[in-house]
């Protein structure tokens, strides 16, 4: 097992270490207690071979040696429990080789989905059966239509694999994985927030154990829709949820949405009400205490070839991806750019030696998202 996680200290270090020699000033940013890289790495595409953990081993280790990131994200599900692994056995070799410190490098994962192994020669529902419902951990009445499932036995099994997947004595952020979107349709919002209730007592009990460090929901639509939806969620209930079952120290700081120029509603849409007040989603959490993580900075790369990239024009940039990541991280969040090929790694690491727009020109960016909505 890797011993420790990160640290206000480690996550310091390591910015001192490479900010103004490997990467530009300006590239790091605090993140509640935690220096973080303005860009991190995701770790959801590709086949379920040793192949693409070859790749993607070599694609973390790349990153975080370059002083480029020091943020990882994961999820038991990507890859079939597979891309997990690739960065655990990644993180063991760059602490082996002395190439960075556990305590120096953010991890998060997420739990919630069902997954097979791809490990294990059984197919999905033979997995399902033998290793979650005939042990008792979930019935088949606990399966969400969406194949998701946030029973406490349910997170409490993932959680255990997860710390085994990725050879880690403690897990720095792990979400709820679209608990909300695949979980109102079929059970209601009353039942919805008391499964949340119950999820957020069982993380802070594994909290106190000393095996995750915080919690969070990570979504695709639920923050980021209007009121209306039968999705939508109020940030502001949530928290208040976490502050219910563990006081103002509680864990819930983190929260993973979309965000790039074509879905731009993190910054642009007032769908939060706090106090009788309408905000942005970004607004919402700096108010309520939340760090926020993207995804999608590129959209799964629809966005490189695509007209809307002259919205963002005033970007300069070598590359449309530069251009998109120089975008997302700007804002006050930090994008998690999925990275496998050692020449898309390449020129990903390259944003970390420009310096981010400044506010003015952020801000007049999202402007021109907000006229083209």
């Amino acid at each position: 097992m890797i011993q420790g996680n990160a640290t206000r200290e480690g996550t310091a270090r390591f910015r001192a270490r490479h900010e103004g020699r490997d990467t530009a000033i300006g590239h790091f940013k605090q993140f509640g207690e935690y220096t973080l890289t303005s860009v991190g790495m995701g770790t959801y595409l590709g086949r379920a071979d040793d192949a693409t953990d070859a790749l993607i081993v070599d694609a973390v280790k790349r990153s975080i040696a370059s002083g480029a990131m020091n943020v990882v994200d994961t999820a038991i599900n990507y890859r079939f429990q597979k891309s997990e692994r690739a960065v655990g056995r990644a993180m063991k070799e760059l602490v082996e080789e002395g190439k960075c410190g556990r305590d120096e490098v953010f991890i998060s994962t997420k739990n919630g989905y069902l997954t097979h192994d791809a490990d294990m020669s059984m197919d999905f529902w033979e997995y399902i059966h033998a290793q979650l419902i005939k042990p008792g951990i979930i019935t088949a009445q606990d399966i969400s239509s969406g194949y998701n499932c946030i029973k406490v036995s349910y997170l409490e099994d993932q959680l255990r694999r997860s710390l085994r997947n990725m050879q880690l004595e403690c897990i720095d952020l792990i979400y709820l994985h679209n608990a909300a979107e695949e979980q109102l349709h079929d059970v209601g919002r009353e039942v919805f927030m008391r499964m949340l209730r119950d999820a957020f007592e069982f993380y802070e009990e594994k909290r106190r154990e000393g095996i995750i460090r915080y919690y969070g929901m990570a979504t695709w639509d639920c923050f980021r829709v209007e009121q209306g939806s039968s999705v939508h969620i109020s940030m502001k209930d949530v928290v208040d949820t976490a502050r219910r079952v563990a006081g103002e120290e509680h864990g819930f700081r983190f929260i993973q949405m979309p965000f790039n120029i074509a879905m731009s509603e993190a910054a642009t849409l007032n769908n939060q009400i706090i106090d009788g007040r309408a905000y942005t989603p970004m607004e919402a959490a700096g108010l309520l205490g939340i760090s926020i993580f993207t995804s999608v900075p590129l959209l799964q790369g629809r966005l490189l070839n695509s007209s809307i990239m002259s919205l963002i024009k005033a970007v300069k940039a070598e590359t449309p991806a530069l251009a998109c990541l120089q975008f997302t991280r700007s804002s006050r969040a930090i994008p998690l750019v999925g990275q496998k090929r050692r020449e898309h790694v390449e020129e990903n690491l390259r944003i970390a030696r420009i310096p981010p727009l400044s506010s003015d020109e952020f801000s007049s960016i999202l402007a021109t998202l907000a006229r083209a909505a």
